[in-house]
């Protein structure tokens, strides 16, 4: 009988967190989910931040319930996270505020003052990142500019998930495919990027070390292991920025005509390369060049997502009327097709609020009716989204010089079966949904893969076959989807 070993994945998003534990043969992946918990950002002083207090708590809580439930030995602890996000560490290694929230203002207007200090193809040259206003360097530009105390203060800065490492094993490091999301770190290299840095004056000795994914990177500490009832476990850097683990987690075949979109709060979709890709048409296109395991970079665009449904979902709570994301699926399948269109990453719809209310401004703006249907104003966003989709997959195949033949959706975005289908309608290519727990699936195959349970990438996407039930979906309707492609591309 092959052998099982247990792992514990502390999988952090923006809406919530859940700890996991995974029991991993050579053949198979088990996840239980020990403990959920919901995040989001806290206002303070007129700033949204992250309570990293309650964060660490409700991660403690869970690990100490995992190792309960294991029953026998855990091999390892790994944690991933959203990125750009950071901590900033004093003299004495404490966290000197809670973090700010990738959503907060302090960004605006931020990428326009660093492209005065060093050009835009410049920064895009050395570090092969999307140009998004909630970027690290933007941030850290962002608390220079306004004189930041904490910054002044800092001797380091850790990123979201090495910050809940650093509390658990005392070691301070970045994660490369973490460190890969700031745009101060050179992709090529794999290295901080001393050009980026020192032009917008950012300190780059406040920057730790990089290492690469799938690095023991310490043991829990004596006194975290006594608080969590768990012993000496192994503190595993994964691929600890989460889509970097939920790729890990794409049931391919080793096919090379595949891309991957990573469905959630945000959408990603890319494909993996063996190298950063920086050049003319990259750039035209804004792609990010991200940090992969084993010496991948994932080619890919950040796309809104689900943001939209979500937040106009919690106005509608705060007005009274509580619809599940499946009721509202449903009523938005019951209307009428194609009624108007959004662009889904305009920059109105970034910050939290009433999106309903940004979504029926930016339609009258555009000459547009607005909507007071909410099925309507999901199929709206969601018929909006596929076809920011198949924008960004044609960009892929020109700058890849690949045409994609398959696209694997993983994440929560799966169980939205309206949106899996409008996304093979609308790019006409065969669409295969499948991890919905992505993520913390890829951080357990990789904590596997550290210890030298499995072998390679190849077994890691093997056993994500053979352990999650796959669901298919064919094009359908392509032709009206392709009137309204070019209707929308013409506008």
């Amino acid at each position: 009988m092959a052998e099982i070993k247990k792992y514990i994945a502390v999988d952090l998003g923006a809406e919530s967190g859940r700890v996991m534990l995974g029991s991993v043969s050579t053949r198979k992946l088990i996840l239980e989910e020990i403990h959920r918990f919901s995040n989001g950002p806290v206002e303070e002083n007129g700033s949204l931040r992250w309570d990293f207090n309650k964060l660490l708590s409700e991660i403690k809580t869970g690990i100490a319930k995992a190792a309960k439930a294991a029953g026998t030995q855990v091999w390892g602890i790994g944690v991933d996270s959203w990125g750009v996000d950071f901590g900033l560490l004093d003299v004495d290694g404490k966290l000197i505020e809670n973090p700010y929230h990738y959503r907060d203002s302090q960004t605006n207007g931020m990428r326009e003052k660093a492209f005065e200090m060093i050009s835009k193809r410049d920064i895009y040259e050395n570090t092969g990142i999307q140009f998004m206003q909630l970027n690290s360097v933007y941030q850290l530009l962002a608390m220079r500019l306004n004189n930041s105390i904490a910054l002044a203060t800092a001797t380091k800065l850790l990123f979201i998930a090495d910050l809940v490492s650093y509390y658990l094993c005392g070691k301070i490091f970045a994660e490369y495919t973490l460190a890969s999301t700031s745009q101060f770190m050179d992709m090529r290299t794999g290295k901080w990027s001393k050009e980026v840095l020192e032009k917008l004056s950012l300190p780059i000795g406040i920057m730790p070390r990089i290492v690469p994914p799938g690095t023991v990177v310490g043991q829990l500490s004596s006194r975290m292991g006594i608080e969590l009832g768990c012993g000496s476990v192994p503190v595993l850097a994964i691929g600890s920025h989460d889509t970097a683990s939920a790729v890990v987690a794409v049931p391919a075949t080793g096919e090379a005509n595949w891309a991957y979109l990573s469905s959630g709060t945000w959408s990603l979709m890319g494909v993996e390369v063996p190298g950063a890709i920086v050049n003319d048409k990259t750039f035209q296109y804004e792609f990010t060049n991200e940090g992969g395991v084993d010496n991948t970079i994932r080619l890919l665009k950040n796309i809104m997502g689900l943001w939209l449904m979500q937040e106009c979902r919690r106005q509608w709570q705060r007005e009274g009327t509580d619809l599940s994301y499946t009721e509202l699926a449903a009523l938005a399948d019951k209307t009428e097709p194609f009624t108007r269109h959004i662009d889904v990453d305009d920059g109105r719809f970034l910050a939290p609020g009433d999106m309903t209310k940004r979504i029926n401004d930016y339609l009258t703006e555009t000459g547009q009716d607005p909507i007071d249907d909410k099925g309507q104003m999901i199929r709206t966003i969601l018929e909006s989204l596929v076809i920011k989709y198949r924008s960004v997959m044609e960009a892929i195949e020109d700058a890849s010089g690949n045409t994609i033949e398959t696209l694997h959706i993983v994440g929560g975005g799966i169980q939205n079966e309206l949106l899996c289908q409008f996304t093979a309608n609308a790019l006409g290519k065969k669409v295969i949904t499948g991890p919905i727990e992505a993520t913390a699936s890829g951080n357990v195959l990789m904590q596997a893969r550290a210890t030298g349970q499995i072998k390679s990438l190849e077994q890691v996407r093997e056993i994500a076959r053979n352990s999650f039930n796959l669901k298919e979906y064919q094009p359908q309707d392509v032709s009206l989807w392709d009137k309204q492609y070019e209707k929308v591309n013409k506008a």
